[in-house]
């Protein structure tokens, strides 16, 4: 396989599961106050939404590599 075959099934998968799942979420740990030996924690939530066009996009380009990849 070469390289032009592999980006475009990575932009591929990637471009599929941007559309399907929308985005994706992580927790981030901060310190609030820190006096002493004590320390005060929050988990906060953040969420990053994928736009469709993005995901779109990236499986159109996928799709263009995937082809002049099996042109050459």
């Amino acid at each position: 396989m070469n390289p032009m075959r592999i980006a475009g099934i990575i932009l591929l998968v990637l471009g599929l599961a941007g559309l399907l799942t929308g985005g994706f979420s992580f927790t981030k740990n901060t310190t609030k106050a820190e006096i002493g030996p004590l320390k005060l924690q929050v988990q906060e939530k953040e969420s990053v939404n994928v736009p469709q066009w993005l995901s779109l996009g990236a499986m159109l380009v996928g799709g263009v590599l995937l082809v002049l990849g099996f042109k050459r």
